[in-house]
């Protein structure tokens, strides 16, 4: 219900982190799904499922070994891999440095690749070093400085 209202009813762009999270939205009528941690070898066939299956399962990608997996693991029926490149600007947790030089390529290769395969929707990057901020003013600067290193990396 939480997430309905958060979705003004329309059951579209949510963001899980875990696919039992994403086979739970998807079995109550959302079918624009983001998992939001850069796909697992182990976990691509229940991944390729839910592409399958929903309108939209978008992925995050954070290494071109990712990115190679999907080319090989091409989806059926015309369906494309829907992916985000995910960026570590601060986290440590997941994603590929915006001021590592194999972020750009990693970004033109989604982008220019194969494309009927592979889609790049976007870049992506998550503030969990906000976790242990103690005031709203460190919050803030975590979050200036993010968007600061997005922006920047895009601009690119």
């Amino acid at each position: 219900e939480g997430a309905e209202l958060a979705t003004g009813g329309t059951r579209r762009g949510i963001v899980v982190s875990t696919l039992a999270e994403a086979h739970f939205f998807a079995a109550g009528g959302f079918d624009d799904i983001l998992y939001a941690f850069p796909v697992p070898r182990w976990r691509l066939a229940e991944c390729s499922a839910l592409a399958q299956r929903l309108q939209q399962f978008q992925v995050l990608l954070d290494s071109p070994q990712g990115l190679e997996m999907l080319l090989q693991n091409p989806l059926p029926g015309g369906k494309r891999w829907l992916v985000w490149l995910k960026l570590d600007c601060g986290n440590g947790r997941a994603g590929i440095r915006p001021t590592d030089p194999e972020a750009l390529a990693l970004a033109r290769a989604i982008a220019q690749g194969s494309p009927e395969l592979v889609t790049l929707v976007g870049v992506y990057a998550h503030c969990g070093n906000t976790y242990g901020c103690r005031d709203i003013p460190a919050i803030q600067a975590i979050a200036r400085d993010t968007t600061a290193a997005v922006l920047e990396f895009v601009t690119a």
